[in-house]
């Protein structure tokens, strides 16, 4: 800490007063009375003096006390009493809070297939829930394995949502060598006197069709775990089913008394085991433990049919020959017999269940033909990958519960409490408890909560069902704190922690992430203004605007204070590491795009393009919201409109970003193109020579554009800033469709194939991931700005419609083909085949597809 220097205070001491004085006369004493009363002078004459020094340093520690409060205070430094800044949550009332997430629409939400990481799986929105799940046994070369958690490793043929509501239905398949599982989730509110309402799970097993002419078993393990650790109780005639068993039953405070059952008419065998453990994501391991025991002692591959004490996890082994169905049905509320719990399961099991089923399929086709109008547009396969996205973005959206863990720089954590960083923990803090209900990208890959992937994902969902945006929205504000910073990936809880390697699990408090959440919001608002909603609708989000403004505002003055550059009206991605030296391009993390190339060494003279495009869509977005809400500027002490103004300005936009000679716009800062990766011969620690790819600065790097044309180029196209008659959008359009810079016959490529790093690895590990292969949400928002500019009058409409005709062609087709040739939807696409990349199943943003195929765009 620097600050104002400190005064130290020096006590004056004067000279006795009685001393001798050769010079004149003296008063003359007997030497003992002069002696005695002397001491008694000097005695007190000192304790006044001391007494002086004592009241000068009183005073001189009540001013330094008063200074170190007062820096503390001011300037926020880390206090236990205060906690820290970065782990304080915004003081303003919880969205969650708020009337419109209670009751009714509460209780609507409270169960669901809110578990992505896992094949199948049930929990209730509550941090301590009673969870349900499956697990399966495969066959991976000629062996045994266990199902449980997605992972792409397990090569299933094809798994995913065929049909989601996201409320109270979905039909998932899941496809694995000669088997096909089917399993159906429903909820019912009729007759339920539980919390939430009853559910059903229906699972069907067949053969993919071998003709073989053997029957083949198949293990299911369906489980029980009370997360509270409140203990299950095992049903009576859970080993002798006969067609109907009560499997287990317990009682808990959200739901009270309640109870899970099977039924099926199929000839089945069941054995059980049952476990206490605070930890559910290592049931895996407790199953297959517990199998393996089983088959050294008596070669059988079964359950134990044991428990522990207090068990607060059961799970059910359900073996059969193929095909076999099983209905699974859960009642909650159960209080004697008025309950009618027989006539519950009734409902919930067997035909009445099957008619229950087919009357939620009905509604599924009757919405999406209504949301999406498709129907006379496209072709069965295409409109089949249409239903699998929008299933697969509302199936995928989980409920999470934990704390995040927040950088603390080395140099800060000695001056932190230990009771804030205790002993042996690394350099992070714990933000507060929070929950959040989210869509994710992919539930093999990335089953968690992304910032910057959400808002895309809303602009699908809002669509569908507008409250489950609006509840997704407001519960990432909430997680908003004191300086309107959010952490831009959430990793909450343990089964999350259990699929995040620990070095990416700490988030950055300096760094960003693109507030793509003001996208879906500026696109409720332009739902507003065509009339899109009925009245009761468009208050519903008018009442969540006021409420979120606030939050809104102070998350928008974080960026427009912390990643604000050196030039008014500038921006640059804060978290690059200026370091680096085994990076080809210090990664940008915080923008989004990774590994796209930015300048080669950065420092603060950077100026980013695409943030600064960001910051304007923000700031049309909160003025926007101060005009819905006739508030002008009583939201913020920021001039929303002219900020807007400012940002849009065409003249210094191209001022700071705009290349004559590349007729594109770029990036700028501290730059050199001749930079490279080489192969350098280093000592380890353990003394043995090893081989380093490093980086090597060939020229010495200025201040200047960065030449890279690729997608953070088409920013100010996508905000639509450019003006429809300026030459400048004909540029734009002619590097678009250019086939040597970014058009292919499968999508926009995400690098120019002339570009200096296109398609050029970042490390000896890192492969090209933002240099070359195509991307959905970034063609979507391109392919926006097309259609825009096709329909708004000017010079080049024409040449924006036929490019955007062929480019939207290209997209879909190519998305088609791809899962109809392997199952899935990807997470992005080959740049010379247009063959699906990086993880499968990845139906976040490229689940947009189906906005293209519908044609809505978001308006700016």
């Amino acid at each position: 800490m620097t600050g104002a220097s400190r005064r130290s205070a020096r006590g004056r001491v004067k000279s006795s007063p009685f001393g001798t004085d050769d010079g004149g006369d003296s008063l003359r004493y007997s030497p003992i009375n002069r002696r005695g009363k002397g001491k008694e002078l000097a005695s007190i004459s000192a304790f006044k003096t001391n007494l002086k020094i004592l009241v000068g340093l009183i005073v001189l520690g009540i001013l330094v006390i008063w200074f170190v409060i007062n820096r503390i205070v001011t300037n926020g430094l880390f206090d236990e009493p205060q906690k820290l800044r970065v782990i304080t949550p915004f003081p303003a009332p919880k969205l969650m809070d708020f009337s419109m997430f209670q009751g009714e629409h509460k209780e609507s939400l409270y169960w669901g297939t809110y578990r992505p990481h896992v094949y199948f799986g049930v929990r209730a929105r509550t941090p301590q829930s009673l969870v349900a799940g499956l697990m399966w046994l495969g066959v991976k070369d000629d062996m045994y394995v266990m199902r449980h958690f997605c992972e792409n490793s397990d090569n299933l043929s094809s798994f995913g949502w065929r049909e989601h509501n996201g409320r109270d239905f979905g039909r998932q398949e899941l496809v694995e060598n000669d088997m096909i599982l089917e399993t159906s989730f429903v909820k019912s509110k009729e007759d339920s006197l539980g919390y939430g309402g009853d559910w059903s799970v229906r699972i069907d097993v067949k053969d993919k069709g071998s003709n073989d002419g053997a029957k083949r078993s198949a293990h299911l393990f369906f489980y029980l775990a009370d997360e509270g650790g409140n203990v299950l109780n095992l049903g009576q005639d859970a080993l002798d089913f006969q067609g109907s068993s009560l499997l287990v039953s317990g009682s808990r405070e959200d739901v009270g008394d309640w109870q899970i059952h099977l039924r099926s008419e199929n000839q089945l065998e069941t054995h059980y085991s049952g476990f206490k453990t605070p930890h559910i994501y290592n049931l895996s391991d407790l199953v297959q433990r517990n199998l393996a025991l089983q088959a050294r002692k008596f070669g059988r591959l079964q359950l134990s049919d044991t428990s522990e004490d207090s068990s607060n996890i059961y799970i059910f082994q359900i073996s059969g020959r193929l095909p076999f169905t099983i209905d699974i049905p859960f009642v909650s509320g159960i209080k004697g017999e008025s309950s009618n719990v027989e006539k519950r399961l009734t409902s919930l099991t067997g035909l009445p269940l099957s008619d229950l089923l087919k009357k939620k399929h009905r509604e599924f086709d009757a919405k999406f033909n209504e949301r999406f109008n498709l129907s006379e547009k496209h072709d069965s396969e295409t409109l089949g990958v249409g239903k699998t996205a929008i299933a697969n973005m509302l199936g995928g959206i989980g409920y999470f519960y934990g704390q995040s863990k927040i950088y603390v720089p080395q140099s800060t954590k000695a001056s932190i409490s230990i009771l804030l960083i205790p002993e042996g923990r690394d350099n992070f803090l714990l933000y507060w408890p929070a929950e959040l209900y989210t869509a994710v990208p992919s539930r093999p890959f990335f089953p968690r909560g992304f910032l910057w992937d959400e808002g895309f994902h809303q602009l699908l969902i809002w669509r569908w069902d507008f409250r489950i945006t609006l509840d997704i929205v407001g519960h990432w504000l909430d997680l908003l704190n004191i300086d309107g910073w959010i952490p831009r990936e959430q990793i909450l809880g343990a089964e999350a922690l259990s699929k995040v390697p620990e070095e990416f699990v700490v988030q950055y408090p300096s760094n960003g992430n693109p507030p793509t959440l003001f996208l879906v919001i500026r696109d409720l608002i332009d739902g507003i203004k065509t009339e899109k909603f009925i009245a009761s609708e468009r208050d519903e989000i008018l009442s969540f605007l006021e409420r979120a403004s606030v939050r809104l505002d102070a998350w928008f003055q974080w960026f427009n204070t912390s990643q604000t550059g050196k030039e008014s009206g500038s921006y640059f991605w804060h978290g690059r590491d200026n370091t680096a030296t085994r990076e080809l391009n210090p990664k940008t993390l915080s923008s989004g795009l990774d590994d796209y190339p930015r300048a080669s060494h950065p420092s603060e003279d950077e100026r980013h393009v695409d943030l600064r495009c960001w910051m304007y869509l923000a700031a049309d977005c909160m003025h926007s919201i101060t005009e819905l809400l006739g508030k002008g500027d009583k939201i913020s002490k920021v001039d929303y409109n002219s900020t807007a103004k400012l940002l849009s300005n065409f003249d210094l936009l191209n001022q700071m970003h705009y290349d004559e000679d590349h007729g594109a716009y770029f990036d700028f800062g501290n730059h050199t193109e001749k930079v490279k990766l080489i192969w350098k011969e280093v000592i380890a620690e353990n003394g043995h020579l090893s081989r380093q790819l490093v980086r090597k600065t060939f020229g010495k790097p200025k201040l200047t554009f960065v030449p890279q044309v690729g997608y953070v180029s088409f920013f100010p196209f996508m905000s639509r800033i450019i003006p429809p008659e300026s030459p400048i959008l004909e540029k734009q359009l002619d590097l678009i469709s250019n086939r040597s810079v970014l058009w292919s016959d499968y999508g926009l490529v995400s690098l120019a194939k002339t570009s200096s790093m296109y398609m050029k690895r970042n490390t000896e590990h890192d492969a090209p991931y933002w240099r070359g292969p195509i991307w959905m949400n970034m063609n979507y928002m391109i392919l926006s700005s097309l259609h825009h500019y096709s329909i708004v009058d000017g010079p080049y409409s024409e040449k924006a419609r036929a490019i955007y005709k062929e480019l939207r062609s290209n997209l879909i087709r190519n998305v088609v083909s791809n899962y109809y040739q392997t199952g899935y939807i990807w997470e992005q696409y080959d740049q010379d085949k247009g063959t699906g990349k990086g993880t499968r199943l990845f139906t976040g943003w490229s689940a947009l597809t189906l906005l293209i195929m519908s044609e809505e765009y978001p308006i700016f």
